[in-house]
């Protein structure tokens, strides 16, 4: 494995795109082109986390991938954790959207411009966003035929199209969100809501313009590729209501689909098991599944593209 890490901009630009390469050794088809899959971490816009960074990228690296983290902007920047609201971490003001869309958009390009060099198969780019990470990767999903998105990063849309979807607990439905936050949060989850909108909004009470703006859910159309969602049922943070509104509607434009919502486990699973979790709460050998099927999900696409 060749690891490296590329700046997505200049030096002033926090992103950056971690990269984990598979060798092209003799041993095997040399030459032989592979798929590759760009992670994007969660962590409320305000950073990206470690627990859904390295840990995801190894396990697609193991089967096959071309693996590569994209640590967009977030409003802390390359702070790591839940922050201490009594003493913040500098902002980062880059983190206010279009910026982390520009980003992932960046990052599908220059993945596929490394696709010779790479032996990277370009038509198998497939996008991998837990959380915030998925609400990213989902707007990804939706908006990469616009005309601004293309013409901001001076490319054209199929440079910028991801091949397939994976997305784990993810936000899809921001004016359904907020409705069940006023409804069901408590304080600290209601501090954590309007930080994290002050981080991709620009303010802690956006309007339900700006929202519906970023809620995928209602933007998917009969361009939005093949999509493998995952939630849990009692998932406190995220509702699974997100995941619910975005299976109907890629089932109303007839978009190939897997959806998968387990019945019990926090917010944040990662890979559901001791290599991700930080306590015991964190380890589902029911939920961990969820990794295997949607390696399934993507050999069926990719075997039909």
């Amino acid at each position: 494995m060749i690891y490296k890490e590329i700046k997505i901009w200049d030096q002033e630009n926090l992103a950056n795109l971690k990269c984990y390469l598979l060798s092209d050794s003799k041993e095997f088809n040399t030459g032989r082109k592979k798929p590759a899959i760009i992670i994007c971490p969660g962590g409320g816009y305000l950073g990206t986390s470690d627990r859904e960074s390295e840990a995801i990228a190894l396990k697609f690296a193991s089967e096959g991938y071309h693996a590569f983290v994209l640590e967009y902007n977030t409003y802390f920047g390359n702070h790591k954790g839940r922050p201490d609201y009594s003493n913040m971490p500098p902002i980062n003001k880059k983190s206010v959207f279009p910026q982390p869309l520009l980003d992932l958009s960046q990052a599908i390009k220059l993945v596929r411009e490394m696709a010779d060099e790479c032996f990277i198969d370009k038509d198998k780019i497939a996008l991998c966003g837990f959380s915030a990470g998925g609400n990213l990767v989902a707007n990804q999903s939706v908006k990469w035929n616009e005309k601004w998105l293309s013409e901001s990063l001076n490319t054209s849309s199929d440079l910028i199209k991801p091949n397939a979807v994976i997305l784990g607990y993810p936000l899809t439905d921001y004016i359904l969100m907020k409705e069940e936050v006023y409804q069901k949060a408590n304080k600290d989850l209601l501090n954590f809501w309007k930080t994290s909108n002050t981080s991709i909004f620009g303010k802690e009470e956006p309007s339900d313009e700006e929202l519906l703006n970023l809620s995928p859910a209602r933007h998917v159309t009969k361009d939005t590729p093949p999509t493998f969602v995952w939630h849990t049922a009692n998932d406190s943070m995220v509702y699974v209501s997100n995941t619910i509104v975005y299976g109907l509607a890629l089932s109303k434009n007839d978009i190939p689909f897997e959806m998968h919502i387990f019945e019990k486990g926090p917010h944040g699973l990662s890979l559901c098991d001791k290599t991700t979790a930080v306590n015991e709460e964190q380890i589902n050998p029911h939920c961990k599944n969820w990794i295997k099927m949607a390696l399934e999900f993507l050999d069926s696409q990719f075997k039909n593209s």
